[in-house]
């Protein structure tokens, strides 16, 4: 598949997912643009976080069939640390934080293997509050932090792509806050982002686009003013 200036950036082409023997992923196709922010929403069970590993190329789910291209590189065709070292970072709903290592070594240990993106007083810019932190064991920080701190470790990659899952679970409303300006810093930057949360409203605020699953199946796709403004579509796909 060749790519020009007019194409996609991310191209998601009829993709098929299993854990196990359950169908979770059936047929699901989008297109993202580069720098858009996408929310990928649907009820609790709809296929959403499987979607998402599915394109980091997690071994689970299972792709069975479909294909999805990142500026014309196939990534249905690697493995999970060929398609990061392509730029598509996976941030996951638990956050993955290493304990007994510092805020600092967190970050330093992303950039053990090429290639590297943000230099870390770079990311501490942009993340003051990990500035202040940097000395402290990760896995010691708030909620907030260590999201702030999971984000931080994906930019310190040479990122092209960002999934997020879940990012404001369990989040105070001050927080959420926090981490939506953190993410519309990412997005001022050109970084591409694809975005699962519960919390529907906040991720559409910030969002460009939205999609959503019902079932393993695409339900909807258009623009996330689409979804705000349309009551009926909310409360049938997302309970709202």
């Amino acid at each position: 598949m060749s790519t020009s200036e007019t194409d996609p950036f991310f191209v998601v082409k009829d993709i098929h997912a299993y854990y196990g023997e359950s169908y979770i992923v059936q047929g699901v196709s989008f297109e993202v643009k580069e720098g858009e922010i996408m929310a990928l929403l649907g009820r609790n069970g709809a296929g959403k976080t499987s979607t998402l590993r599915t394109l980091a190329r997690v071994d689970n789910p299972a792709l069975a069939s479909g294909e999805f291209y990142l500026q014309g590189k196939p990534i249905h065709e690697m493995k999970s640390y060929q398609a990061a070292r392509e730029g598509i970072q996976l941030v996951p709903e638990d956050r993955r934080i290493i304990g007994g290592l510092s805020v600092e070594e967190n970050l330093i240990l992303s950039q053990v293997a090429e290639p590297k993106g943000w230099e870390i007083e770079k990311i501490y810019q942009h993340f003051p509050r990990l500035a202040e932190r940097r000395k402290q064991d990760g896995v010691t920080l708030s909620g907030g932090e260590q999201q702030m701190l999971a984000v931080a470790r994906a930019l310190a990659r040479d990122i092209k792509l960002l999934l997020l899952d879940e990012p404001y679970e369990g989040l105070a409303p001050v927080i959420v806050q926090e981490i939506e300006r953190i993410l519309i810093q990412v997005k001022e930057l050109g970084i591409t982002t694809i975005i699962v949360e519960q919390n529907a409203i906040a991720a559409l605020k910030i969002a460009d686009t939205a999609l959503i699953i019902d079932m393993g199946l695409v339900a909807f796709r258009g623009s996330a003013q689409e979804v705000l403004d349309n009551e009926d579509l909310r409360h049938e796909y997302l309970a709202i």
